[in-house]
């Protein structure tokens, strides 16, 4: 079963920005100022006709009558000059000084969502978890408070209507966003209990009430409606009790169907993947295409999926597995492949492959789940010897590379000394000797670096989708922490930052519940290459006939 790769979520999200509804201001014109001086100092603020002149007349209004009656008002349009000229961290704090005096306001509600959900979406890492949970869960938090905000006694039943109308489905759209890439649920199964990403169930309910408040046209052309059918789709088809592959495959295709086609390519390898997941590709590829194509064409005519519609599920894992085996050359099979086999196979199927990966060398592309300095690799130069003299000392409490203390400069001998004593074992730095006791006078620098020797990567779809590693790999020498990939980066294949290691052993793992079955696979000597950077372009310069050699 060949699987292939995802597509950022936040790349497709990006098919189109939410428009802005138009929001009611605070009626100034109704509200009397009656002290002259205010009076005039408002009427200059709200004429001004450059909005970053006028944001700057607004505040100076508001820092002179902070308590105007106005105030409301002056707010709004701060908003919008702010908005004007794309100051959003000036927006959002405007929108949040209007809050303060108008918690209901849903003009700057709607705004701090808008604002909030784009920043939660531009800290996601490789894997697509947000890094910013605090932004994300805060548009979250403003989302549900807009869908229970109250009409405004000033609003008519059709004003309100055309907002929420407007603001509803971005509110819905926020929180989801935040179920899919930052909310914290309790892990299953796990004790004692851990708190890990996300709540995809509730995603789901939150993507599905979005998308049934918009018109049908709405959902067929490129915006909020289209971006979040293919959200939707992406969490059916994370792990859980909630994922269902075949409205996963449902969902692919209807994205796929009314995409712009500078996006269809980025889709069509996800519908492919799921449909293949949950059927199988024994059919072949000619027919597979053909059962796809009849999907797209049955998901143009509605959004969501009829009554009844279904796919005929695959084989077994372990039929899938042996087909693989089978099929081909095994050795030419992609990695997660082979991942697949020794995790589904029968024990002949896995141990004929293991039989044939033993020993061998491979890239392990992937996505960094953890990579704690373990070691610190320390060099020290005497003043009786030219030649420095490497240690490897391993560290009492491994934790992440930028947790770890940061070590002295290498000419401060002593404090380097105190430094290993206090972070390394015991056993390893009474091998050092002298080194550690001996006084500075006799030692010309300790260079200590925290460094990595094992690097845990998720390989698999599955792996990746749960944040859990599958590989585990054993480095031939350590690596330094600043040159160590960090938690969540992506590796790939040069020139490219690449992992390379040799197949030493795997432990299977069998399915339980919800759990697929997996293989746990340890490579040994393993190495980093380093992302190779283009250089400059040199171009021969042809000589002219004046100058040719005879």
């Amino acid at each position: 079963m060949k699987k292939l790769f995802f597509a950022s979520a936040m790349a497709v999200a990006s098919l189109s920005l939410v428009s802005m509804p138009a929001l009611r201001a605070q009626d100034a014109s109704q509200i009397t100022i009656q002290d002259p001086a205010e009076f005039n100092a408002y009427q200059n603020a709200i004429t001004q006709t450059d909005p970053g002149q006028k944001a700057a007349a607004l505040e100076g209004f508001l820092q002179t009558y902070p308590q105007s009656v106005v105030k409301k008002a002056v707010l709004d349009q701060l908003i919008d000059s702010y908005q004007a000229v794309s100051q959003p961290a000036k927006v959002i704090d405007a929108a949040t000084r209007l809050l303060q005096v108008d918690p209901n306001n849903m003009k700057a509600i709607f705004i701090s969502v808008y604002i909030k959900k784009q920043q939660c979406g531009a800290t996601l890492d490789a894997s697509g978890v947000a890094t910013d949970s605090a932004t994300c869960d805060d548009a979250a938090a403003l989302a549900e408070k807009g869908l229970v905000a109250p009409k405004p006694a000033a609003t008519t039943d059709a004003d309100w209507a055309k907002l929420t109308g407007a603001a509803y489905p971005a509110f819905h759209s926020a929180i989801a966003f935040d179920d899919a890439v930052s909310k914290k649920v309790p892990a299953a199964g796990v004790t004692p209990p851990k708190m890990v990403c996300c709540d995809f169930a509730n995603a789901i309910k939150e993507y599905t009430a979005e998308l049934m408040l918009y018109s049908p046209t709405a959902c067929t052309t490129p915006g909020p409606c289209l971006a979040d059918t293919l959200q939707l789709a992406q969490a059916y088809a994370k792990p859980g009790d909630s994922k269902d592959e075949v409205k996963a495959v449902w969902f692919y295709a209807r994205a796929w169907d009314y995409a712009p086609a500078n996006f269809k390519g980025q889709i069509e390898p996800q519908l492919e993947y799921w449909y293949k997941r949950y059927h199988g590709t024994l059919d072949g590829e000619a027919a597979i295409t053909q059962q796809i194509q009849a999907i797209e064409a049955q998901a143009q005519a509605t959004l969501f999926p009829p009554a009844g519609f279904t796919i005929a599920p695959a084989p077994t894992p372990a039929e899938l597995a042996h087909h693989a085996y089978t099929s081909g050359d095994p050795k030419t099979l992609g990695l997660e492949d082979k991942e697949y086999i020794l995790a589904n196979g029968s024990d002949a199927d896995a141990t004929g492959l293991w039989a044939l990966l033993k020993g061998q060398a491979t890239p392990v592309p992937g996505i960094v789940i953890s990579d704690p300095a373990t070691v610190l690799h320390i060099s020290v130069t005497t003043t009786a010897a030219v030649k420095p003299k490497d240690f490897v000392v391993k560290l009492t409490n491994p934790v992440a590379c930028s947790a770890v203390p940061e070590p002295p400069t290498e000419l401060k001998v002593a404090d380097a000394q105190a430094y290993i004593v206090a972070n390394g074992v015991k056993a390893d730095t009474d091998a050092m000797g002298d080194v550690l006791t001996d006084t500075p006078a006799h030692i010309h620098k300790i260079s200590v670096e925290p460094s990595i020797s094992t690097v845990n990567v998720a390989v698999t779809q599955d792996a990746k989708d749960a944040h859990t590693a599958d590989f585990t790999v054993t480095l031939k020498e350590p690596l330094s922490c600043k040159d160590a990939p960090a938690s969540g980066s992506a590796l790939g294949l040069q020139p490219a930052i690449e992992l390379d290691g040799t197949y030493d052993t795997f432990t299977h793992t069998a399915a339980a519940g919800t759990t697929a079955a997996s293989a746990q696979i340890v490579l040994s000597d393993g190495f980093i290459q380093l992302e190779k950077k283009a250089g400059p372009v040199h171009h021969t310069v042809k000589p002219s006939p004046a100058h040719k050699a005879h």
